[in-house]
Order: structure tokens, then sequence, then C-alpha cells
């Protein structure tokens, strides 16, 4: 299986399109049949389902897409790496992580190391622990943060000065708004919107599922969320109140939202990790020796 003929199967997954795909590579329509043929032969599958005017992936093409995304995304990772050792430190650095505002610290070493190096580029993926552990073990980042309670038993890591406080985010004309705090009695009928790693069947140690004990199944969860963003635009539209860390959305004075905190307090810690034993391109090596001046005690 070449590399090239990957990267012809996913232009073709992306258009739709065999004939538009091969012009936007410079090839010939039956050039590019006849090497999306050779691959399904190779593999002993079909993944293209084929129709008069377009293609649609097969259950094996929408497999073979994820993985080939995954295989070009460490080979272009891993050239631009060795292309970028020379004496200039330059090259790419990629960082996930879930939404906090804890990533003003980072943007701030990010800030710095822009000034002095200004040839290494930074890739920032969001996503919950899961898709950034899974993604730094494929080698696809640099770098994770995640939100505690996390599983770092696997990693390198250090901890991050900063702490999210949870509470709630609701329209400024709800009668909870009138409250200076949230407790659980206020939460057990309400509508509630709740992240989906918070709603993860694998609840042990989640400190927002401990904060409401054994009341938490009882919760009347009317949506979920990946990003605060689209939580936020659920609440404006009246539709519940969103449970969620604080600093995410715009909840000014000119904003028609308001968050308050919960009592008892809650807090999550956070952390920066790697891959244990990582050999890091330069720029990636530049980045963790910044994180450890600035973060290590």
């Amino acid at each position: 299986m070449e590399i090239r003929v990957l990267r012809y199967f996913l232009a073709v997954a992306r258009e739709g399109n065999i004939t538009a795909a091969a012009n936007q590579l410079h090839l010939t329509q039956p050039t590019l049949s006849r090497q999306i043929r050779d691959l399904e032969e190779e593999l002993g599958q079909q993944l293209l389902i084929r129709k008069s005017h377009r293609v649609a992936l097969t259950p094996q093409g929408m497999l073979l897409r994820k993985r080939a995304e995954e295989i070009i995304s460490m080979v272009d990772k891993t050239e631009a790496e060795f292309s970028s050792m020379d004496n200039t430190v330059s090259g790419d650095i990629y960082i996930g992580g879930g939404e906090t505002y804890a990533i003003l610290q980072i943007a701030e070493i990010i800030k710095e190391m822009r000034d002095d190096y200004p040839d290494i580029h930074y890739h920032l993926y969001s996503g919950n622990s899961q898709d950034v552990t899974e993604r730094l073990d494929k080698g696809l980042l640099d770098f994770g943060i995640l939100i505690q309670p996390a599983d770092i038993s696997k990693y390198d890591y250090l901890n991050l000065p900063a702490k999210d406080t949870w509470g709630l985010i609701m329209r400024k004309d709800s009668p909870l708004a009138k409250k200076a705090y949230i407790e659980k009695k206020d939460l057990l009928t309400a509508p509630l919107i709740f992240s989906r790693q918070v709603m993860s069947p694998h609840r042990t140690g989640n400190e927002v599922a401990d904060w409401f004990g054994k009341d938490f199944d009882k919760l009347n969860i009317v949506t979920t969320f990946n990003l605060v963003y689209n939580a936020a635009i659920m609440v404006e539209a009246g539709i519940g109140y969103a449970v969620t860390i604080d600093k995410l959305t715009n909840t000014t004075e000119s904003s028609n939202l308001c968050f308050l905190p919960l009592k008892p307090k809650l807090e999550s810690g956070l952390n920066i990790i790697w891959k244990k034993y990582q050999v890091f391109s330069p720029a990636a090596e530049l980045f963790w020796e910044k994180l450890k001046e600035k973060f290590e005690t």
C-alpha cells in the first residue's frame, strides 16, 4: 500500500467524484480509477460504491479513510520534522486539549516562542481526554492538555498552575440567575445541558458526577454537547442550563447569559502530558524546555 495511492483515495473520498478528484490531482480519470481498483484488489475489499455521477464509501472505505488520514498526517508530520533539522529551529508543534481557559498559559509560551522562532508553527486540536490521548498515542500530537481527573499513568506530565471552576451557564432572565451560587437541590428537576464526556458510562473518578452523587442518574439531561460554544447557543435559545466550566463563553454585561459557581465549590486541575520516552522534533523539544521552565517546581 503506497502513500501516494492513499492520497489518491482520500482525494476521491473528499470530492465524492472520481473525475473531480482526478482534476484536483492532475491525473486522467482512467488512471485514477485504475489506481483505486488496484487498491481494492490489494486489500481484498470494495471501497467505493460507484454511481452515475458520484461515488460513496462502503463501510470498509470509511474505515480506510480514517486510517489513511492518520497515516498521511503522520507522514506529513515526520517529513516536516526532518526538513526542519537545520541550524534554524522551525517545524510544527501539535497540541491537543479540551476547552479550558488555562490554554491562555500555553498561548503565552507560544507568543514568547513566536517572537524568537517565527518559523515554528502550532496546530491546536480540540477534543475530550479520550480523543486527545488516542491521538497522542498514535503520534499525531506532541502534547495534550487534560482536565483532571484523568488517567495519566502512561505519560510524563507537568501540572498547570490553574484550576477550572464548575458552574452553570444560564439566561439572565432565569429564576436561578438571582442566586449567588448553585446548589444541587436547584438542579434536580431543572432541564440540564451536559458535556458528553461527563455523560460517559465510565464515570469512575468523574468529579462532576461525584458532586451530584446518587442523584446524578435522576437528573433531567435534555441535551449533550462537545463544544461549550454550542451549549451556550442552546442555553440562549431557552432549552436549559449548561453545566460547564467558567470563562469559556461570553457572560459579560452585554451578553444575555451569566455564570454562577456550584456550591460546594467544584474545581478541576489540569495537566499537560506527553508520551514517555518521547523523541521530540527540535521545535517540540524547545517547547518542552519552555514548559519545564515555566511550570516545573
